[in-house]
């Protein structure tokens, strides 16, 4: 656990991290072959990650582990095993340790890879994986700065080349219903589009414990790392990891095109003694046709819960998270009323038959384009400023710190004060 980590100036290990004998990419997995996935980060969602792979994977088993904390891994490995009990044989020399645990991971010798880390080590890991050869799910945000932006955009590249298989956790783009809804907004059911607004109005997701209950003697590093949430160069902040699929949906809409700018607000109404993250946003963003779309999101205990999207055109509008099913009013009414089977679970059934009949599935570019435009709003709000969808391009933005030790001193960028705080 006192392995460092580098983001910026990460050395690339292909020769070393490629184990013999795992799947290659592009080839066509027989169905009596057992797939060997691995798991990078054993909290809730990496065993949510594992259960629906296992779910989806009839030949499948989860062979290794990798966490900081090893009592996550138990609990994992615990919970996994009541459901999967024959196909969990994760061995204690499978069960690595610390912030270096995820290359030993990549060197054990499995054929697919699950990154649900803190998402301030994903550009890291994703790039680790490809250059392995690893067939990737990975979880969403993929990266919580311009640097790892640009790091986990050069890996989405090399997956392409290299063939594999490489599926994003933005789940919706995988629900039946929203795949059906969102292409009739593209096909022109509601004509052309004139806004989009979208709420990600929840509860605190993971609140900050008082700083009278760290233990003595932790160090900073790892009291940041077990409340990452809190800590914006390991979870991005709240639009950046939970609002983003809001964010992914307005993508979506627009095509999957960059927005021309953004402009934004937010700030932190409920007092922490530590972190530095905000609870409220909203952002909106400006396309070169003149569309704004508006995306609003907060984290406030007791006030009304709200997840919508309302995307209106000339011919009417699509609204979903309101009453159930997605539908459009106006000229050509419509309701989902089909079969609405577990977008989780269909993501990585996705993966898995791609990799079984030797295919390619890649998210890379649209998973990247949605993680830099929750960025960009992130930034808009922080700093009180227009920002560019060029300036985001070029900025040099790197929240977390080079050769980090799990027992190191570290004091994170200050709460960020619009007006004062400036886009690197």
């Amino acid at each position: 656990m006192s392995a460092s980590f580098n983001r910026r100036h990460f050395v690339h290990t292909t020769a070393i991290l490629t184990a013999a004998g795992t799947l290659r990419a592009a080839q066509k997995a027989d169905s009596a072959e057992t797939l060997r996935i691995g798991l990078v980060g054993c909290g809730g969602r990496g065993t949510g990650a594992a259960s629906q792979a296992l779910g989806a994977e009839y030949n499948g088993k989860l062979v290794a582990m990798a966490d900081v904390d090893p009592k996550q891994i138990e609990g994992s490995i615990n919970s996994l095993s009541q459901k999967f009990p024959d196909r969990v044989a994760v061995s204690p020399e499978m069960r690595f340790v610390g912030l270096d645990g995820y290359q030993k991971l990549l060197q054990s010798g499995v054929d697919v890879v699950l990154l649900a880390s803190p998402p301030g080590f994903r550009p890291l890991h994703l790039q680790a994986a490809v250059d392995a050869g690893k067939h990737i799910f990975c979880e969403k945000p993929m990266a919580v700065d311009s640097v790892g932006y640009r790091m986990a955009m050069a890996a989405v590249e090399k997956a392409k080349q290299k063939r594999l298989n490489l599926v994003a956790g933005f789940c919706w783009r995988y629900s039946t219903s929203r795949k059906e809804a969102f292409s009739r907004v593209l096909g022109g059911d509601i004509g052309r589009l004139l806004s989009v607004y979208a709420t990600y109005h929840t509860g605190p997701v993971k609140p900050m414990p008082s700083a009278s209950v760290r233990p003595a003697g932790m160090a900073d590093v790892e009291w940041q790392v077990r409340n990452w949430y809190n800590f914006s160069w390991l979870s991005g902040d709240s639009l950046v990891e939970q609002a983003v699929h809001s964010v992914d949906k307005i993508c979506w809409a627009m095509g999957d095109k960059p927005p021309q700018n953004c402009i934004g607000t937010g700030g932190r109404q409920i007092a922490a003694e530590d972190g530095n993250i905000f609870d409220h946003f909203h952002a909106a963003y400006e396309w070169e046709s003149g569309l704004i779309c508006n995306m609003a999101s907060r984290q406030i205990k007791g006030a009304q819960g709200h997840n919508q999207d309302i995307i209106r055109g000339e011919k009417g509008a699509l609204v979903i998270g309101k009453g159930g099913a997605p539908f459009i009013e106006g000229e050509k009414r419509w309701r989902f009323r089909g079969e609405e089977k577990n977008m989780y679970d269909l993501e990585h059934e996705a993966l898995f038959e791609s990799i079984r009949k030797g295919g390619v599935l890649n998210d890379g570019d649209r998973m990247m384009l949605s993680t830099l435009v929750a960025i960009m709003g992130r930034e808009a709000a922080y700093t009180g400023q227009l920002v560019s969808w060029e300036q985001m391009l070029k900025s040099t933005q790197d929240l977390a710190p080079d050769d980090l030790k799990w027992g190191d001193a570290f004091t994170p960028t200050p709460m960020p004060r619009p007006g004062v705080t400036k886009l690197v």
